[in-house]
């Protein structure tokens, strides 16, 4: 069977028009339209290249057995006698009875999916018994794998999960946390500290116990991984040393012993700023003082690749909450309301070539440069307007002329000008968390938001909230972290007030949902991990519908970044915990560790 699984799809891809048949003979038919849905969007936030739809492709006729039908389409369609059915419609018919159906060859064997890899298009053909498949790869570019089970698409979903209890007192009582890479390495990464402040600093009454810093961090790199992994390690602390010389100065001072909002925001700002000038310009002092190649490639990686950056302050004295971004990852906060759903509250804005906002900023900095932003991007190529690193797109055009002639790099772009194009200087909102309503913020890389909205992220996490505090009741057993939630009634739909644009101008909808036209129906949402933020990326993959998850996880790099980005998120719930001044790893949420390799 493996013979003529890939015996049929050599045949197919030599052919002038591809047919390519499985089993059964009922073929669907794409549109020009249909398919440019998908092939237009590149997914990469470094350049942006329409791909060229050719006129034969609208002839191009698969069967039901192809993946396309699934990932590849740009949207979901089934096959029903000789019609197809619109998109919408199909996500909620879609089941995977209907594929085993036309890939099974024994009823009474369990059905086992391949899937090849063939130029960017993804087909599924059966397998049966004991049949091994082969691992590889031809000269045509073209691989072979088993599809993941539902329960190693699980596996995979839960490998870098994460869960944490904060036993602290007032203030934050949980947090998780979930990467789900698609680039190989992840280009994600992301970082957490708890701070005891001294009375010194905060300025804490007597009998009052210590303050607490707590930092929540998530990055999103681009064009390679070194920018993000070099935040992880830094930035974080860039930031505490600039708030504490901020709060020190106000503790200082009798008519002040708590810095204003503004100076705090100031100090979050310098943070950002300083790092990324140490990153991208004092790297360059240094490269040109070794005059060394070596050098060069070490000190020079975080400034020649890029990484968005969101991070998350909050002061457990005064429940000030501060989400600085700089790009286009998203902090939106869920909060109970009377009806006892929770509301969609966005704390930070998308910040792209796109956006009106920025739009208006860059152009303003460089006025008669119409080119400074061209199709939603940075001279046309990098999507975000604020980011650390990038610095092709902030260095002068004779610097990056030295360091090419010097030691590598390339030719600046043609319409650079007036650099730089882009800054890290973060937007910063304030939030007062309250946490006697139950107050819970999602932070995530953009990987989350293009697939599920504002008002889904927090519908889903309150509905994993009920779901947490059934099983609580049910079992009898007592979570203090949940104490802040019950009350709350079953839910046929989210449990989230709709409201007419909860992303607001500033935030891009789901490309995802636009591409494959899902339903918002909240029936194909479900509720199988203990871990909130991988409760979050599950149902952003497919949720009920296992075919569309495996299917969209099986996908190896490069391949699946045409179809998923790598995705990282973080769920923090406020709340009333006991003081114990301890976080323990909450172990039912968190994935095992996997076992030291002996070294040779």
């Amino acid at each position: 069977m493996r013979r003529a699984t890939v015996q049929a799809c050599r045949t197919a891809r030599r052919a002038p028009v591809w047919n390519v048949s499985v089993k059964r003979p009922s073929p669907l038919s794409f549109t020009h339209n249909q398919l440019r849905g998908l092939r237009s969007y590149s997914g990469s936030k470094r350049s942006y290249f329409p791909a060229a739809i050719q006129s034969s492709m609208h002839r191009r006729n698969l069967s039901l057995a192809v993946i396309s039908t699934v990932v590849a389409s740009g949207a979901w369609y089934a096959y029903q006698g000789d019609t197809v059915k619109s998109a919408a419609s199909q996500f909620r018919s879609f089941a995977s009875s209907a594929l085993n159906s036309a890939y099974a060859e024994d009823p009474a064997e369990p059905a086992r999916r391949a899937l090849l890899v063939s130029n960017d298009q993804f087909y599924t053909a059966a397998l049966s018994g004991d049949q091994p498949l082969a691992k590889t790869t031809d000269d045509s570019d073209r691989g072979v794998l088993e599809m993941l089970t539902p329960e190693q698409a699980t596996q995979k979903l839960r490998k870098n999960e994460e869960s944490y209890l904060v036993n602290r007192g007032k203030g934050v009582v949980r947090y998780d946390i979930v990467q789900v890479p698609s680039n190989s390495p992840i280009e994600d990464d992301h970082a957490e500290k708890i701070v005891e402040i001294p009375a010194s600093v905060a300025a804490v009454k007597n009998g009052e116990p210590s303050s607490d810093w707590m930092f929540w961090a998530v990055f999103d790199g681009h064009s390679g991984w070194t920018t993000s992994a070099k935040l992880r390690n830094v930035l974080i602390s860039y930031v505490a040393r600039e708030l504490n010389t901020t709060y020190k100065a106000a503790a200082a001072d009798p008519s002040l012993l708590v810095p204003s909002s503004e100076a705090v925001d100031a100090a979050i700002k310098q943070g950002f700023v300083r790092l990324d000038n140490d990153i991208v310009n004092e790297s360059v002092k240094e490269v040109f003082k070794a005059k060394s190649r070596r050098v060069a490639a070490e000190l020079l990686a975080p400034a020649l690749s890029g990484s968005c950056a969101l991070l998350s302050f909050y002061d457990s004295q005064s429940k000030d909450l501060k989400v600085a971004v700089a790009g286009d990852s998203r902090a939106v906060l869920g909060r109970r309301g009377p009806s006892g759903k929770w509301t969609a509250t966005a704390l930070s804005e998308d910040q792209t070539g796109g956006t009106p906002s920025e739009m208006k900023r860059i152009r303003e900095e460089h006025p008669g440069e119409p080119y400074a932003t061209k199709n939603g991007r940075i001279l046309g190529q990098l999507e975000p307007s604020r980011s650390f690193g990038d610095a092709a797109y902030k260095w002068t055009r004779e610097i990056q002329d030295q360091i090419k002639g010097k030691f590598f790099g390339r030719t600046p772009h043609p319409l650079l000008k007036t650099p730089p194009y882009v800054t890290a200087e973060p937007i910063i909102t304030t939030t007062k968390v309250d946490p006697s309503k139950g107050d819970f913020i999602v932070m995530a890389t953009d990987g989350l938001w293009e697939m599920l909205s504002n008002e889904e992220v927090v519908g889903l996490v309150g509905q994993w909230i009920e779901q947490q505090q059934s099983a609580a009741v049910s079992t009898g057993t007592s979570k203090t972290w949940l104490q802040s939630w019950f009350g709350f009634d079953s839910q046929k739909q989210l449990p989230v007030e709709s409201t007419a644009d909860a992303s607001g101008e500033g935030q891009r909808r789901p490309i995802r949902q636009q591409q494959y036209d899902i339903s918002g129906a909240a029936s194909r949402f479900v509720v199988e991990d203990k871990n909130a933020a991988t409760h979050l990326v599950r149902n952003a993959m497919g949720g009920k519908d296992n075919d569309m998850v495996c299917a969209l996880l099986t996908l190896p790099s490069p391949y699946s970044r045409r179809y998923r980005d790598d995705v990282t998120v973080e769920v923090i719930f406020f709340g009333q915990g006991p003081d114990k001044r301890t976080v323990e790893v909450n172990q039912e949420a968190t994935a095992p560790e996997e076992p030291a390799k002996s070294k040779l």
